[in-house]
């Protein structure tokens, strides 16, 4: 378990798990009023969440599955990165993918946000890489099945 120090403008509940096993907590959108989202139109809606994570962690913002599949609409830079030097307003880029417009009404949920650990890394030049199974085999070279 990670403590975040949190800032939350928003209205609520902080975002949650929605099960023990949930990955990602739901963001919602803290909106005064519903914004539409034309097809191909792209905006950034606003969570009320300011967070300081500590050092080796990031957040991932992702689109929520069943906004995707019904009504085209998905997380633009997804996943987009929170650094844990960050301290402002997360904000989500939201696109509409689909042929019809689609309304945002204040608290829906927009996202998802997931707390992942990473890594620095020191590059280290060779003169060739050590042999793998895959080898070079680039996009789709492992087959249809």
């Amino acid at each position: 378990m990670v403590e975040i120090p949190v800032i939350f403008s928003g209205k609520g509940d902080l975002p949650h798990y929605a099960t023990p096993l949930s990955a990602g907590m739901d963001l919602r959108a803290h909106i005064e009023t519903p914004i539409t989202l034309k097809t191909l139109e792209r905006k950034i809606i606003p969570t009320g969440l300011s967070i300081a994570l500590p050092e080796g962690y990031e957040a991932q913002v992702r689109p929520r599955s069943g906004l995707a599949a019904k009504h085209g609409i998905s997380v633009l830079n997804a996943p987009g990165t929170i650094d844990s030097d960050y301290r402002g307003e997360i904000g989500v880029i939201l696109v509409n993918l689909s042929q019809e417009e689609y309304t945002i009404a204040p608290q829906d949920r927009i996202a998802q946000l997931v707390i992942a650990q990473y890594s620095h890394v020191e590059w280290q030049i060779v003169e060739a890489l050590p042999d793998s199974e895959r080898g070079s085999g680039g996009f789709g070279s492992t087959g249809k099945k």
